[in-house]
């Protein structure tokens, strides 16, 4: 049934990451309304959902550019990635 797409347990669990991240910041605007509005080192106002955005946004450039000047293994990446991720809600 969903052989049109070559489907594995790391792309599973980016996916499995996106929707929980999702989940969490509904729960986190249920309780919270108002998206935690601040302005960071950008000079931009964000909410968590955009900070969330920008982060994603971030790590996939990450990612291709690291396959596109070096290649294969993908770990350093993913640390670069996890640490744009907290920059992003921390400072951004």
């Amino acid at each position: 049934m969903l052989s049109w797409m070559a489907w594995t347990w790391p792309t599973a669990l980016v996916f499995i990451g996106i929707f929980s991240a999702m989940a969490v910041l509904t729960i986190l605007e249920i309780r919270k309304p108002g998206g935690d509005e601040r302005t960071g080192v950008l000079g931009l106002t964000t909410t968590r959902g955009d900070r969330l955005f920008i982060s994603l946004l971030g790590s996939v450039y990450i990612f291709l550019a690291w396959l596109g000047l070096i290649g294969m293994p993908l770990w350093a990446p993913l640390g670069l990635a996890i640490a744009w991720g907290i920059f992003c809600f921390w400072k951004v």
